[in-house]
């Protein structure tokens, strides 16, 4: 039950909607992302992924809501001991790495999401009700084929968000 503990600590904070003259965007981070065992294994030169989850909705009346937008994105960050800097890789920035030598520079940038572009506005109706949903997972560990055998306890520091809801009128 040692996930549980993890998973009061994550959540996500500061959840933006908002637009640019052409699309919607969705600003968020991730507190109490990097627990003790994640920052440990990370600084041994594990790569560790975090997953973000968006989802955009057309509220209906009397119908199921509409999915208009379902977004998965990646953050991972890898260690380089002999070069003492940490590169991190976002999914919505086309995978370019961004290198860092400050571990909290890392944490940042594994922990936020800065102008995600959800849907452009043309797709929206004036005055329709629409929500946001989201989620993070956060620990992900990939490790070398042949140490699944031996760490098969590393699930144990997978850790999730619960589901956040921004409900909107456009």
């Amino acid at each position: 039950m040692q996930n549980a503990a993890f998973a009061h600590e994550a959540r996500l904070t500061n959840i933006i909607v908002t637009n640019t003259r052409d699309d919607l965007l969705v600003f968020l981070n991730v507190e109490g992302a990097f627990n003790d065992k994640i920052k440990k294994a990370v600084l041994k030169g594990v790569q560790a992924t975090f997953s973000f989850y968006i989802t955009l909705y057309r509220a209906r009346n009397m119908w199921f809501d509409n999915k208009m937008a379902d977004i998965k994105i990646t953050h991972r960050i890898k260690y380089n001991s002999l070069k003492k800097e940490f590169v991190v890789t976002r999914s919505w920035e086309k995978d370019k790495p961004s290198v860092t030598q400050s571990f909290e520079e890392a944490k940042k940038l594994m922990a936020e999401i800065d102008s995600l572009k959800i849907i452009p506005l043309g797709s929206l109706q004036k005055g329709s009700q629409y929500q946001i949903r989201a989620k993070a997972e956060l620990g992900k560990l990939t490790l070398p084929f042949y140490l699944h055998y031996i760490l098969f306890f590393v699930s144990l520091w997978d850790v999730e968000t619960d589901w956040y809801t921004i409900d909107f009128i456009y």
